[in-house]
């Protein structure tokens, strides 16, 4: 169980890093795009923005959601699952 816990952990850590990496990108663009200031530029960095944090959150309640549903199979309770839109 120790050795999951550790390959969970490292697998979300490089998600972070990930996200982190695209952050940092999206801000030099976001920074670009006001110093040109056309607006078209903008929108579809914030747009981005916003796509990057949904998947993030999805992955993460997904992430929480599976050693739930594991422990309560182990345990013989019925799995329980959430229905996304």
């Amino acid at each position: 169980m120790e050795d999951k816990v550790m390959q969970t952990f490292h697998k979300s850590f490089g998600q972070v890093q990930s996200l982190l990496d695209q952050n940092r990108k999206l801000i030099d663009e976001i920074n670009q795009n006001q110093a040109s200031r056309i607006p078209g530029r903008l929108n579809r960095n914030i747009r981005r923005v916003v796509d990057v944090y949904v998947e993030l959150s999805l992955s993460f309640t997904g992430s929480m959601e599976a050693p739930a549903e594991a422990e309560a199979a182990s345990q013989g309770k019925p799995g329980h699952k959430r229905v996304r839109a």
